[in-house]
């Protein structure tokens, strides 16, 4: 029987909830990975396993990994450091990607490491040495709390080597050489700040890619949200019609190339749905217009908010939504957002969710 099953990393664990194909009736198995802070976690298709990304301020950086879904955990860490040579430190692991036969993650310091044998070790793959905005982003006075480094990591689905990082506050780099060499790539964002490089500076909170095409991405900014036709080589703004232009959540429909999902917040310190009203917003034209999205979602005194790796959509012929908020709410929907139900309430605040459909 077909399975659903949410990932959702929490300050205080893993939650995994659980339901059958349509979607309505979810149990919650929690919390896992000892209760230690998870910023991301991710199901591999192929083997089967959860892994989960970690950080704890007494036990530091690794990665929690379970082969049974979720029953049994054992923790990695092996391999997860930086030189001291430099002047690095992995603080934290705060992102995670699975892709042909193997793990990458993401962490602070900025960096990018690889395992090949499902995360029992790891080995450093990148630091990213020479781009532009290094040492700057590397700089502890220049980061802000909580800083995430390099938080997600986005492969290209046909070819091993080709991928692109998020480097918080600096924009989005691309490997078509498995991090032998990086390309800034932020044409057409933009920024309320004085720059010191043009090509880096940016604050990119959440890309995605279409499945169906690997030109199109899109992209959730703290200033403004964007389309990109060709491969993220230059990006078009999309904020139009929009009620703010900051955020972090985005999603690409599995179906449709021109159909995609954030989550609007007050640009503000405060960082909640606007007015109180919770919405999800989709474009069905690739950003021409909007619409917002709210049957089954608080409108009144709901100041929640949602992080950068917060939403997620599954591969059902009729795509589900998924959401979790700073406050600990998980909402859903079977019917691509046209309407939504509250499926968890009451847990710590949410980093992350990740949707994974079993056969």
């Amino acid at each position: 029987m077909t399975q659903t099953m949410l990932l959702v990393g929490t300050r205080k664990g893993l939650f995994i909830l659980e339901s059958d194909a349509e979607r309505r009736d979810w149990s919650v198995r929690g919390p896992l990975c000892e209760g230690w802070p998870i910023y991301h976690a991710v199901h591999d298709p192929v083997s089967g396993s959860i892994y989960a990304a970690a950080a704890s301020e007494w036990h530091g950086a690794g990665v929690w990994r379970s082969s049974d879904l979720g029953e049994t955990w054992t923790l990695s860490s092996e391999g997860l450091a930086l030189s001291a040579d430099d002047g690095l430190k992995l603080s934290k692991v705060s992102g995670l990607t699975v892709a042909h036969g193997r793990v990458l993650a993401g962490g602070e310091a900025a960096s990018v490491f690889e395992s090949t044998d499902g995360c029992e070790t790891w080995s450093l793959l990148s630091t990213l040495d020479g781009q532009p905005g290094r040492d700057s982003w590397n700089d502890p006075a220049k980061q802000p709390p909580g800083h995430l480094g390099l938080p997600a990591i986005m492969p290209h689905p046909l070819e091993p080597d080709h991928f692109w990082v998020i480097i918080q506050g600096f924009g989005i780099f691309e490997t078509t050489d498995n991090g032998g060499s990086w390309a800034p790539r932020n044409k057409g964002l933009r920024a309320d700040w004085p720059l010191e490089d043009p090509e880096v500076g940016y604050c990119v909170h959440r890309m995605v890619m279409s499945p169906l095409d690997t030109d199109r991405l899109y992209q959730q900014n703290h200033v403004g949200t964007h389309r990109s036709d060709d491969g993220g080589q230059s990006w078009t703004e999309i904020t139009e019609g929009l009620p703010t232009e900051f955020g972090f959540a985005a999603a690409a429909h599995p179906h449709d190339r021109e159909t995609f999902y954030t989550i609007p917040l007050d640009p503000g310190h405060g960082r909640f749905t606007p007015g109180g009203r919770v919405a999800v917003w989709r474009t069905r034209d690739a950003g021409s217009s909007w619409q917002e999205l709210t049957d089954g979602l608080p409108q009144k005194d709901a100041y929640l908010g949602v992080l950068r790796e917060g939403m997620a959509i599954d591969s059902y012929d009729t795509p589900g939504l998924y959401f979790g908020t700073s406050t600990g709410q998980v909402f859903a929907s079977a019917n691509e957002g046209d309407s939504w139900n509250e499926i968890a309430r009451y847990l710590p605040g949410i980093s992350s969710v990740e949707v994974a459909v079993l056969a």
